[in-house]
């Protein structure tokens, strides 16, 4: 054996021998371990007790993490992807993204999955403190939301919006609203109109009347609020399916992309036929965007272009959704600005 030969089996042994440890080595770093991992101890604390330096004990914890004598796990619920959703968060600017299993085939394959309205009325049990200003917008993702609220701090509830048919809404907006307000212990203040009027004058004319008006001006004291979003097509935009067919070709000529309480957007997330609005109960999109924290709900692929044009408009900085929509989105390849963290207004 020549003399390279041999330094290149000495160097095997020795790489060997260093990746064996001892027992006691292996008895020490499983003491420090537990110190560090389970009982929350510090490093320099460590190394005061075993009398090294806090260099020896972060090199004996990385050793243990190498040779798998501590095993790291981070578990969420099944039901959470949070991969998806930190990859969202970041991508979008949002300040929470939350990403749910889209059903399976065969399983709830509607655009807004009651599952989604579920994990959504637990953010909000988290997000929303006593003393909050809640606001609630139409829509069948934040109606599952409140029927799935079981806990919520004390709060005053508002409806943001009128109702897709007044002649649902007890089963609809104004319920919601009543329920969030029984979870919470706190005031209700519902809107007993529809979302469209026939024209800007009736229109004006409900917004002064005394209920309306009541919620109207609570409208900048909201400080949470949960809407929904709908793509520019039939059973996917309640305004969509309110409008008549040469209204809708109106619109669609304008370029309109998704809707959210009555206002639409373009594919860059910038508002289109705003003169809807006029004729629309709804909070401003102004107002929309002052407020602090707005949570969307939204999911599946038939929302995915819809849920992205939103985000791009800078009213929302929240978001639950689904794996289908989180998938669309993180690989779609429209430039994805982080308006959420400025509430940037893409027509600035």
């Amino acid at each position: 054996m020549n003399s390279s030969e041999e330094n290149a089996v000495s160097a095997m042994s020795a790489g060997r021998s260093a990746l064996r440890m001892g027992p006691a080595e292996l008895v020490q770093a499983a003491a420090m371990a537990r110190r560090f991992y389970l009982e929350g101890k510090s490093k320099i604390q460590i190394a005061e007790e075993f009398g090294v330096s806090r260099f020896k004990v972060a090199r004996v914890l990385e050793t243990a993490l190498e040779r798998d004598l501590v095993r790291i796990e981070i578990r969420v619920p099944a039901e959470l992807d949070a991969e998806r959703s930190d990859a969202l968060r970041a991508r979008y600017g949002l300040r929470h993204a939350v990403v749910v299993e889209s059903p399976t085939e065969g399983e709830d394959e509607s655009p807004d999955p009651e599952n989604l309205g579920e994990v959504a009325a637990d953010l909000l049990a988290e997000l929303v403190t006593e003393g909050d200003v809640l606001g609630l917008a139409w829509g069948r993702s934040t109606i599952h939301m409140a029927a799935a609220l079981d806990r919520l701090p004390p709060c005053t509830v508002v409806q943001l919006t009128g109702v897709y048919d007044a002649g649902t809404a007890e089963r609809g907006s104004v319920e919601a609203v009543r329920r969030a307000a029984q979870v919470s212990g706190g005031e209700a203040h519902p809107i007993y109109a529809p979302m469209l009027l026939p024209d800007p004058a009736t229109a004006a004319a409900l917004r002064n009347q005394t209920g309306i008006a009541r919620a109207f001006e609570y409208f900048d004291k909201v400080t949470v609020a949960c809407v929904s979003i709908g793509s520019w097509e039939p059973g996917i935009s309640t305004v969509h399916d309110m409008l008549s067919d040469e209204e809708r070709a109106h619109y669609a000529s304008l370029g309109v992309a998704a809707e959210m309480s009555a206002h639409l957007f373009d594919a860059d997330g910038r508002r289109v036929g705003r003169d809807l609005g006029e004729r629309c109960i709804t909070v401003e999109a102004d107002r929309l965007r002052r407020i602090p924290e707005v949570v969307a709900i939204a999911g599946g692929q038939r929302k995915a272009a819809a849920i992205g044009a939103v985000l791009r408009s800078g009213l929302v900085t929240s978001l639950v959704t689904d794996t289908s929509a989180a998938d669309y989105l993180l690989t779609e390849s429209r430039p994805a600005p982080r308006p959420a963290l400025e509430r940037a207004d893409p027509d600035d």
